[in-house]
Parts: C-alpha cells; structure tokens; sequence
C-alpha cells in the first residue's frame, strides 16, 4: 500500500507515525509545503516573547528524524498542486520542479490559514502580521529587532491574541488589543472573560471592545476604527480568526461544508473514497450540540490522525464528533473552555432542558488560578 499525507505538522505526521506502527511494510510520503514539520505552534508567541528563546525548540521532529525512526519520506518545501481523483495522482512542486505521485490512499491535512478580511488600506500595510507558522513568528521576531517598536496593536482577543499581547507587553512594548465582541475570549463566558481582562488592564494592556477596524493609513501606521478613533501603531497583529485550506479539495471536486471546510463522514472519509481528510481544514460535529463546526485545534488534530491510519488499517473505528476543549494563560490568570458556553446554548433550544449550570464551579476555577 501506497500513503501520501499532504501536510505535516499535527494531525498529517499523527496519521503518518500511527500508520507506520501498524503497517512495517507501507510506502508512507508526507508532503509538507513549509520548511518544518511537526513544529509546535502553541509555543510561537512565547518564542516572540523571548521565553522560548531557540527556534529548534519548536520544532518537535525533523524530516531526517523522522526518516530514521519511522522510515516516513517526508518532502518539506513542496506544495501538492493538483489531484487527479480518476489516476489517483496528485501533482507536487519542490523548488520550481514539478513531478507526479500515485497513491492507493490520500490523506490531507491542509490546516488552515490566517483571516484577513478586506479592510481599507490592508494591501499597503508594511507592518501587519499574522501569526500560524514558525517563519511568521521569525518574521515578527525580527521585525522586533530591526526596527523600533513601541507601540503594538491586536487586532482580536481570541487565544492567539490574548498570548501575544502578553508577550509583546513582555518584551516591553505598550500593548492595545481591538476586538469587535463586547468581551476578549469570545468562546468564555463574559464573567470569566471579564477576569481575563481585568488582568490585562492590571498590566497596562488597553482594551478596546465593541470595535472594528475599518481601515490602515499611513502604511499601517495608523488604524481607523468604526466610531472614527484612531490609533498609532509601529506593529500590527491580525488575530481574527482562520479559514480552512481547502482550495485543492475544492479544486478536486471534494464536497466542502460549512465555511469552506471539507465534508467528512464519520470514518474522515470525503466524498472520494480513496481520500481522507482531517484537523484543521475539516467539517466536524460539535460532540454537545451535533452541529456542524470547524474547530482547529491540535488536540483533535492529533486525535484524527491516528484514527484515519487506525481505519485505513482495517480497524473498527468512527469519529463521534469534537468537544472543543482549550485552555490559555495570560500573566497570572489561567482561562479554560470545554463544550459550549452558556451562551451558545441559549440558541440551541432542544438541549436547553438538558443543561447542567456549571458557572459557580467555572468561577471558582478562574479565581483560583490567580495568585
């Protein structure tokens, strides 16, 4: 049997080491369109920070590694192009060459990759970030180091941009976050996440809620927001949010769900059944509501990866569904979210009946975890 994994950071190498312990035999090829393979992305704003202070810390195995231990061909820097469903070929370019692969099974594990929505001036913005890979956080960490930086301004609070307003403010930098909810962490509960803030305004971290940012003036020099305010910022991180890669699935036909996604069954299998796909770029089933949902985290990531090699070895196995479980630390506060919300679950009526308040315990968490 023949595997090629487009995609090899969390759930692509999952699905490539798990199936190499179940099959000794198989020809097993990752293609990874970055430098880096199984490199851990929760660790990048600490590596902005100057926390994680080299960058082979981040990187969790290497293709040589991998090689050695697992006998896996992985190709780093080599994009997969094109699929032919009826050869069963996908077209792959390295370092401008480009050059067929057949496959008796594929499996993609695009990810995803950063929102950037159409705002004003966007294009022309010479210090606007976004954060998923570790060259976007090299690129940060040296913009850091040749310019100077005084002023930082996020653009969103979600998980990512609560750990880097940390960070910058770490490193010294006046920090002010934007966010169009009226509340940072929209997935929390605005009780707890109004802990969370009140530990950012502690460390001089300012907050501005209910606000959109319309447009960038002056190359990114200068944001505009919805009420005409204006904000000076030396550096720019877009946080709003990822959409999932799902271009060469689309590009192939595959069947695409709610955001783009790709459509999976419970087997991760897509509309061609000789093609598999999981983590972040698939449509899931939220495991509380039975909803369709596109949750991109690791964990599951993981998860369906050593479950698609467990299916394609010919075990009983069916994925029920992502709870969607994450936890942040910003400064001395730690802030977790599992399931829904309360307010997610005011809009699904049916379970309404079935919910258990849990928001005593949830405070009592949150302020336990400050010192």
């Amino acid at each position: 049997m023949k595997y090629v994994i487009i995609g090899g950071v969390a759930g692509g190498m999952s699905a490539a080491t798990r199936l190499r312990r179940l099959n000794e035999e198989a020809e097993i090829i990752v293609v990874e369109r970055g430098p880096y393979v199984s490199f851990a992305n929760c660790g990048l704003p600490y590596f902005i920070g100057g926390v994680i202070q080299e960058r082979s810390k981040l990187l969790v195995q290497t293709a040589e590694k991998l090689y050695q231990r697992f006998r896996l061909d992985v190709r780093t820097e080599s994009e997969a192009t094109h699929i032919d469903r009826e050869q069963k070929k996908v077209t792959i370019t390295h370092h401008g060459k480009t050059y067929e692969e057949n496959y008796d099974a594929l499996i993609l594990s695009t990810g995803a990759h950063p929102m950037r929505p159409p705002i004003k001036g966007i294009d022309q913005a010479d210090h606007l970030f976004t954060l998923r890979d570790v060259p976007d956080a090299e690129h940060i960490v040296q913009y850091l180091q040749q310019h100077q930086v005084d002023r930082a301004v996020i653009i969103g609070a979600g998980f990512i941009g609560m750990e880097m307003a940390e960070n910058l403010a770490e490193r010294g930098l006046k920090v002010t976050i934007i966010e169009r909810e009226h509340q940072v962490l929209p997935p929390l509960d605005p009780e707890m996440a109004a802990s969370v803030e009140a530990e950012l305004k502690e460390r001089g971290i300012e907050v501005l809620k209910g606000k959109t940012v319309t447009g960038f003036e002056e190359k990114g020099a200068v944001l505009v927001m919805d009420d005409g305010r204006r904000k000076e910022s030396d550096l720019t991180l877009l946080s709003v949010g990822i959409v999932p890669e799902s271009s060469l699935a689309e590009q192939a036909g595959l069947a695409l769900g709610i955001r783009r996604s790709i459509s999976v069954n419970d087997q991760l299998q897509t509309s061609d059944p000789n093609i598999y796909a999981i983590g972040d770029a698939i449509e899931v089933a939220q495991t509380i509501s039975g909803k369709a949902a596109v949750i991109p985290l690791a964990s599951p990531a993981n998860r369906q990866g050593r479950m698609v090699a467990d299916i394609l070895s010919g075990l009983n196995r069916h994925y029920k569904g992502t709870l969607g479980t994450s936890i942040v630390k910003i400064f001395d506060t730690s802030a977790a979210v599992t399931g829904l919300s309360e307010k997610c679950y005011r809009d699904i009526r049916s379970l309404m009946r079935r919910c258990t308040p849990v928001r005593q315990i949830t405070h009592r968490i949150i302020r336990a975890a400050r010192r």
